[in-house]
């Protein structure tokens, strides 16, 4: 391609033409397997104030393959390098932000690839670059079965059934950093459990991709000293009122050890009033201006120790008796690189801005959970930023939510949308169900299959039932969260009941749908955690919801709330009997049925699942609840000879096997035999729950 020069007309002076720099695409390698990540990198992209944007900066990459044509698009990010100091999480930028893609590709065969850019240079293509996609041991994506579509199934047609819990807040600051999440995420797997439920929209308390995340102040506070920038009111700046005026970013900010550094900003002060920059603890430089009610820049170099990882003690102290203000601070190392105090800027927007730390501790996330087959239901956009924009449906606000929730599902599908692991986006936590989200579930469903070739699962959670979100055509699966409080005590008799009445609800409103329950536990009727939960090593609530979700008919088990204390109780085990219980439910087959019943006088629970030909089945003594055995420190007398009846079976001989819920081990063995398809088989005696299968002989 010839070089291309552009120049430009400006006050009728000419401009020096200047040699456009040529678009390339670089991939990481030229053979990838099947439904795997290939990462390709995007050179002489210009420049942009705004690179979330596609207005200012449009960039994809098209991928050519047996005559078919699709594309993703590209993304702007920042590398970072990850170590572990002092049993911390420590991220240090790596070089300066640069574009990318990633692309997974369904089918095996030989790939070309163009990058094409729209930005202030015109519309750009790249060379084509070749590549090779093998076959591999990579399930796919997944999807709703297209043999039954209340379940779920990968995209080579192997069932899938989810068994995991919600492992929220992940964060420096949080109970489970990255490394500890990653963590979590291997002993899962162990275990046999597949899927998480995490929150990529925690303001700034833990991961958000999208949020208020300041150095100035907390969400929950709400009294960040941001005020109109004297002499330039449509911008915005710090006012220095307090004596001392910390700089709190949300996140640990990482610097390397014996390295120079820079801050820099602006400062303006009342006539006799000072400020100084306190810094690693000491007073390091005294910014006040010569000249008062100006604004004037400041330079301050400093140099980190030997053993000195961290960004420490960072005050601006004001002295006198007038105000004093502070705009543009910046950290970077002093031969240059990133921004290390992004959080301090004012002027960032919280909608269209994609956290950069936030972004890349995703990256490793799912990375570590392809690497564990554990699958992850994003909760990606943050509530706040968007629930009072979406009253009115015909109003300037509630398009411009829309536009914004686009541009950061655009981004969403661009840098994580080629992971298996992303097993859903969940537009929310918990939006309010009163308002009209109709139009605008249909108008970001309808751009999701038209930007995500991988066709990612698409859901949504209330704080309340939502009848109408589950007869969405554009929300793929049915969500409802339930916790079992005081006050529903007069109404459903214990936990197990709890999950079953939320179960029937679910198939009521969504009877062709996957559904499940993505949040559970007991809790207090503030939706707490009780003081007898943090006490009590017991774990029989989440054994008890656990086994009775997973037999409900429901798509998946229910999703306990409370990680923290199920890792505290290194609860992992209790997920590996029933992931090797149900191992051989033909989920996608279109014959599974599920059925609830009673047994010895109604004193025990009968939840389970049966095709024409098999059954899996949960024994519950209701006198195992929580209350009983924790709350009122009962011990369950034994249940002895307890009946079960099934109906529904083919006439034919069945083997039954009895399994401890808990050890997974198989208790006893027999022979049944149907008689006008009904099945009746005598549990062995037990004091809290069991649990049988049927099969052929």
């Amino acid at each position: 391609m010839p070089a291309r020069f552009f120049c430009t007309c400006l006050a009728g002076l000419l401009v020096i033409p200047v040699l456009a720099e040529p678009l390339r695409l670089l991939p990481a390698t030229n053979r990838v397997g099947r439904f795997e990540v290939l990462e390709f990198r995007l050179e002489g992209v210009v420049e942009q104030a705004d690179p979330f944007d596609p207005a200012c900066v449009d960039a994809a990459v098209v991928f050519t393959h047996a005559g078919q044509t699709s594309s993703v698009p590209a993304f702007f990010a920042q590398d970072y390098e990850r170590r572990r100091v002092g049993g911390r999480d420590w991220f240090h930028p790596r070089g300066l932000p640069e574009w990318r893609a990633r692309f997974a590709p369904t089918q095996t065969g030989e790939f070309t690839a163009v990058a094409v850019v729209r930005d202030a240079r015109g519309y750009r293509r790249s060379g084509p670059v070749h590549f090779t996609c093998a076959p591999s041991t990579n399930h796919g994506f997944l999807r709703v079965s297209q043999a039954d579509p209340r379940w779920l199934e990968f995209s080579d047609g192997q069932p899938f059934f989810p068994i995991g819990q919600n492992l929220a807040f992940i964060g420096s600051q949080q109970y489970f950093t990255v490394t500890r999440a990653e963590e979590a995420m291997g002993k899962l797997a162990a275990n046999g459990a597949n899927y998480l439920r995490i929150w990529t929209c925690c303001e700034d308390w833990a991961l958000a991709i999208e949020a208020r995340k300041s150095a100035w102040g907390r969400s929950w506070e709400r009294r960040a000293p941001v005020v109109p920038m004297p002499g330039e009111p449509h911008r915005r700046c710090v006012l220095l009122t307090n004596a001392t005026t910390a700089v709190n970013p949300s996140h640990d900010v990482a610097l390397r050890p014996a390295t120079r550094y820079v801050v820099t900003g602006r400062v303006r002060v009342a006539p006799a009033s000072h400020v100084k920059l306190e810094l690693q603890g000491t007073v390091s430089a005294d910014l006040t201006p010569l000249a008062p009610e100006t604004w004037t820049s400041f330079c301050h170099e400093f140099t980190t120790g030997t053993n000195e990882h961290w960004l420490a003690g960072m005050r601006f102290k004001r002295e006198g008796a007038g105000p004093a203000w502070l705009a543009n601070l910046s950290l970077k190392a002093a031969d240059g690189g990133p921004e290390l105090l992004w959080e301090a800027d004012v002027n960032r927007p919280t909608r269209g801005f994609y956290n950069p730390l936030d972004c890349f501790w995703l990256d490793e996330l799912l990375t570590a959970a392809q690497r564990h087959g554990i699958y992850l239901q994003l909760c990606l956009l943050t509530r706040d930023l968007y629930m009072s924009a979406l009253k009115d449906p015909a109003g300037a606000d509630y398009d411009r939510a829309i536009a914004d929730a686009k541009r950061t599902f655009r981004y969403a599908v661009a840098r994580w949308g080629a992971f298996t692991s992303v097993a859903a986006w969940e537009y929310w936590n918990e939006m309010d169900p009163g308002l009209p989200t109709d139009r605008f579930y249909t108008e970001l469903g309808e751009f999701l299959e038209q930007t995500d070739p991988w066709r990612h699962l698409r859901t949504t959670s209330t704080w309340g039932p939502s009848p109408k979100d589950c007869r969405h055509p554009k929300l793929d699966f049915a969500d409802v969260h339930f916790y079992y409080r005081p006050a529903d005590h007069q109404r459903l008799r214990d936990e197990v009941e709890g999950v079953l009445d939320r179960a029937r609800w679910l198939r009521e409103h969504a009877p062709a749908k996957p559904a499940h329950q993505g949040e559970s536990g007991l809790a207090d009727d503030q939706w707490r955690i009780t003081d007898e939960m943090k006490d009590s090593p017991s774990l029989a609530d989440f054994h008890n919801m656990l086994w009775a979700s997973a037999l409900s008919g429901t798509a998946g088990t229910t999703l306990p709330w409370w990680w923290e204390r199920l890792d505290q109780r290194d609860a992992y085990a209790h997920y590996q009997p029933l992931s090797r219980f149900i191992a051989g439910v033909p989920w996608t087959g279109g014959e599974v049925r599920s059925f609830m019943d009673e047994a010895a006088g109604g004193t025990v629970r009968v939840v389970g699942l049966r095709t024409r030909s098999a059954a899996w089945v949960w024994c519950f003594h209701r006198a195992a609840a929580w209350k009983q055995v924790v709350s009122a420190g009962q011990t369950p007398s034994p249940v002895r000879n307890a009946a079960v009846t099934l109906e529904g079976l083919d006439d034919g001989e069945y083997a039954v096997s009895w399994w401890d819920t808990r050890s997974g081990e198989i208790l006893a063995a027999a022979m049944a035999k149907t008689r006008d398809g009904r099945l009746v088989v005598t549990a062995p005696d037990f004091t809290h729950d069991m649990a049988f299968q049927v099969r052929p002989r």
